[in-house]
């Protein structure tokens, strides 16, 4: 039997050299960096991660997140070398294995289970995408939140069914991006002492290296966020590696940043050190050099030696499959004792909703003043919570603007060392919070994050990501145009609304009335892959008579006619979407007294209105007739885009320009957003 130092030896060198081959064959990728920190992997999952290979979604697993993406044939050698099995989107086992040795050798090809960067749902085992540095830090510490908000929630004496770790491997860009700060600083407030960050201390990025643009003093940055930092002073010592990793698990009291001192590239005689080995591959000729310094047939390629894939069935396999089994074993006994508790649990883990959790929904009666977006989604928002106990969430310090802070008995704050309220706070980082909810997702507990709309371009690339993944998280933006009036241009949004509607797979909905925001979450809670970003005001609007006027269900379509002032095809469509909706119905009924047919549609989605539209094709025509081209789009924000809708002929009313300091009246009179405007346009798109 080989000794154990040697088997060790072998399966690092292992990950080392399929990660050359993979990335040589592709002629594309970063071998670097997985040369380097193979001793670190091996000895994390082997030795240490409390996750079973045969089912790699079962609850209380530890997480790992690869962070520094770019080096995914680290984690793609993993998954194969420990065999860790496939999973559907049903969360159902398949049996065969998740990544193939012949998906690695077809790294970064069309339909390979081997990415350029790890892809969430793509590869079973890959806890989330990543690949934009510093998101996989961030959303490691929703991840850890999770995991403390879960414990506080379902642990019982003697049922301690969440206790799980988060590791989050890391290198010098993910440090330099200020989403690591935000993620630092909140995760050493809240003292997660089940959060692990491995930073890979390289000195190399694509430039050259590090001391071209950053001095920082990392260890003593860290500790002044109140974490626990050590040391690793050569990535190859297995020894020191794992007093590490000791060390973080017992430390109970704060986050543990380990520092690994690594060489990219290692044993790579000309390349070891060098920018080259960062972003492109070695080369035939230095692939070859670096398995000899290895002890490697120099000519074999993808070898993967017998001895290697039962090391890690010994090591990891074997942990984690005894972990996971005693733990569904504890959880049949909970489920005994605790049935509600592990019914949630169970609706929780697959993004169900319990029964009855639209009862009590408030409906709001016609109101010529009515109320603010922002506010009927709060009382909204708080009758739902209280029927679905893992909806969870809170705002970047905007909670009495927002409208989103959880009010009823027993909501409570997620706090330093109390971990079970529901409101979270993320302070003035709305990229974290954006990160976090991901995180949050990504565990199964429904999350939302709050900010005004004008400063989602902050939490943009977590936006994209929640897309990416198709993870349902809820962003809450408010203060929704020009409506914010005196605190001028840089507090009002105009290119938001487009740019959210740019990025595929995220919802955008924006409600006319507190009756469509009811609906419009109505819609939101039964989404599973979809995020969403509902838009609110923060002036108050017209609640409509929906006696007169058609349901507010018409949400759940994207986009319904409102009204039709007259009997007959209209002689004119007019499109609202928010608080432009209501000027529109009186615009209608100025037009109506002039003898012309106006329809109102209330478009509140467009990402809905067009799903809607693929599945039944008819009812496009419906709400939008052909033969009817006078049509006008009234929207307080830019315009872009709304030719799908007006057509080439039809006005847009919008923004083309920043707004200004001025009382809300003065504004709508300035840029154009009166009844007298959009019946002048209606007018002239008659003329035509």
């Amino acid at each position: 039997m080989m000794p154990d130092k040697q088997l060790d030896q072998l399966c690092i060198n292992t990950i080392r050299t399929l990660s050359m081959d993979a990335v040589q064959a592709a002629n594309s990728g970063h071998p670097g960096t997985p040369m380097a920190l193979a001793p670190v992997a091996y000895c994390l999952w082997n030795r240490f991660l409390r996750f079973d290979p045969d089912d790699p979604i079962w609850g209380n697993r530890d997480r790992f997140v690869l962070s520094i993406g770019h080096a995914s044939m680290l984690l793609y050698s993993l998954l194969h070398l420990c065999g860790v099995k496939a999973v559907n989107a049903k969360y159902e086992r398949l049996g065969h294995l998740s990544v193939t040795l012949d998906d690695i050798k077809r790294f970064r090809q069309l339909e390979s289970k081997c990415p350029g960067h790890p892809e969430y749902r793509w590869t079973s085992g890959v806890e989330m995408t990543t690949g934009p540095l510093g998101q996989g830090v961030a959303t490691s510490v929703g991840m850890a939140i999770a995991e403390r908000w879960m414990a506080a929630q379902f642990n019982r004496e003697g049922f301690p069914l969440f206790d799980y770790r988060v590791y989050a491997l890391c290198g010098d860009g993910d440090m330099m991006e200020g989403i690591s700060h935000e993620a630092a600083s909140l995760a050493g407030h809240l003292r997660l002492s089940n959060l692990c960050w491995i930073y890979d201390n390289n000195n190399i990025t694509i430039e050259g290296h590090t001391e071209l643009a950053t001095s920082d003093d990392v260890a003593t940055r860290f500790i002044g966020y109140g974490w626990n930092v050590t040391r690793v002073g050569d990535a190859n010592d297995l020894d020191i590696l794992t007093r590490a990793f000791n060390t973080f698990l017992a430390t109970p009291d704060r986050p543990t940043l380990i520092i690994v001192d690594s060489h990219i590239a290692y044993g790579a005689p000309n390349k070891q050190d060098t920018s080259a080995a960062h972003g492109e591959p070695l080369g035939e000729e230095e692939i070859r050099l670096t398995k000899q310094r290895y002890g490697w047939p120099e000519d074999a390629k993808f070898l993967v030696p017998d001895e290697v894939p039962g090391h890690f069935r010994e090591g990891i396999g074997k942990r984690g499959r005894s972990i996971r089994e005693n733990w569904f074993t504890r959880f049949e006994a909970y489920t005994q004792a605790y049935p509600d508790l592990a019914d949630h649990l169970y609706k929780m883990q697959h993004r169900q909703l319990p029964e009855g959790w639209d009862k009590g929904l408030p409906s709001f009666p016609a109101d010529a003043k009515g109320l603010a977006t922002r506010d009927s989604s709060g009382k909204t928002l708080n009758s739902i919570a209280q029927h679905i106990p893992w909806l969870i969430g809170g705002s970047a310090d905007l909670g009495p603007s927002v409208k989103t802070r959880l009010t009823f008995d027993g909501a409570g704050d997620f706090l330093s060392g109390t971990y079970q309220g529901r409101n979270l706070h993320f302070g003035i980082r709305e990229h974290v919070m954006g990160a976090v909810i991901n995180g949050l997702a990504l565990s199964k507990v429904r999350a939302f994050g709050s900010t005004f709309l004008v400063f989602c371009d902050y939490a943009r690339p977590t936006m994209r990501l929640s897309a990416i993944m198709e993870i349902p998280v809820i962003y809450i933006f408010t203060h929704d145009s020009i409506g914010v009036g005196e605190d001028g241009p840089t507090h009002q949004p105009v290119d938001q609304i487009a740019s959210l509607r740019a990025i595929p797979g995220l919802i955008t909905i924006r409600p006319a009335d507190a009756n469509e925001v009811v609906e419009a979450w109505r819609v939101i809670m039964q989404f599973r892959h979809e995020p969403v970003a509902l838009v609110l005001t923060r002036q108050t609007i017209p609640t409509l008579d929906r006696t007169h006027y058609a349901s507010a269900s018409g949400v759940a379509r994207g986009a319904y006619t409102l009204t039709n002032t007259m009997d007959g095809e209209p002689d004119v469509i007019l499109i609202g979407t928010g608080s432009e909706v209501s000027l529109c119905v009186e615009a209608s009924e100025r037009l109506k007294a002039e003898k012309i047919n106006a329809r109102v549609v209330s478009m509140p989605s467009w990402e809905i209105f067009e799903y809607y539209c693929r599945k039944h094709p008819e009812y496009r025509e419906t709400v939008l007739p052909a033969q009817v081209t006078a049509r006008v789009s009234v929207e307080q924000a830019s315009t872009l885009g709304w030719e799908r809708y007006v057509g080439s002929t039809g006005r847009i009313i919008g923004m083309e320009t920043f707004g200004a300091s001025a009382p809300l009246k003065e504004l709508t009179k300035k840029f154009g957003f009166t009844v007298e405007h959009i019946v002048d346009a209606a007018k002239d798109q008659l003329k035509k």
